[in-house]
């Protein structure tokens, strides 16, 4: 930014910082959209979306240092991963149908129209990378978000939270687990 203050910030229209604000609205609703998951087991004050994308970013943060992959990407990817669910709602693997696919691939589009082109552009292209699941980092971020969920899994369980068992969690997070250095974070959390 130079001397006067020219920053692209000041370059944006009223307009685009209305909608940034709107996109700011509707992902802070992921502060307030439970775990469906949770609920389902009969979790009381179950985690929010939001809690579930913090811990994965932090995850994705993490793991990107330690194994040299793009940490810019696996955080743009663990941060956007759930936005849909800001519109849809937090789907159970088990609830999720073509149709529902379909909504979420609106809901995404949804709410990145609001942002300004360039940046809209680069998340639309990362969320898709993380839906092809192709890359090292989308099969970075698709494991370790299910890491997350297992280690939450184990924290309720300590907790004496859950009135049912969540080994279903914890075995999900096994079976969508590939990577022999993530399997092995894995059996660390698993064993507590």
């Amino acid at each position: 930014m130079s001397k006067e203050g020219d920053s692209r910030l000041e370059k944006i229209t009223d307009a685009s910082l209305q909608n940034i604000i709107k996109f700011l609205e509707i992902t802070g609703m992921l502060k307030r959209t439970p775990r469906a998951g949770w609920v389902e087991v009969g979790i009381y004050q179950p985690e929010s979306v939001a809690d579930h994308t913090f811990r994965t970013t932090i995850l994705c943060m993490l793991y990107a240092d330690i194994e040299g992959l793009d940490p810019l990407k696996l955080l743009r990817m663990a941060l956007i991963h759930d936005l849909p669910e800001a519109i849809i709602g937090d789907l159970t693997p088990s609830k999720k149908t073509a149709e529902t696919k379909e909504k979420e691939d609106t809901a995404i589009n949804q709410i990145l129209n609001l942002l300004p082109k360039r940046q809209r552009e680069t998340y639309i292209a990362v969320w898709n990378e993380y839906m092809e699941g192709k890359t090292g980092e989308a099969q970075a971020v698709r494991q370790l978000e299910k890491i997350e969920m297992a280690l939450q899994a184990k924290e309720y369980e300590k907790a004496g939270s859950a009135s049912k068992s969540l080994e279903r969690f914890i075995k999900s997070a096994e079976e969508a687990t590939s990577w022999p250095e993530l399997k092995r974070l894995l059996s660390f959390i698993s064993e507590e």
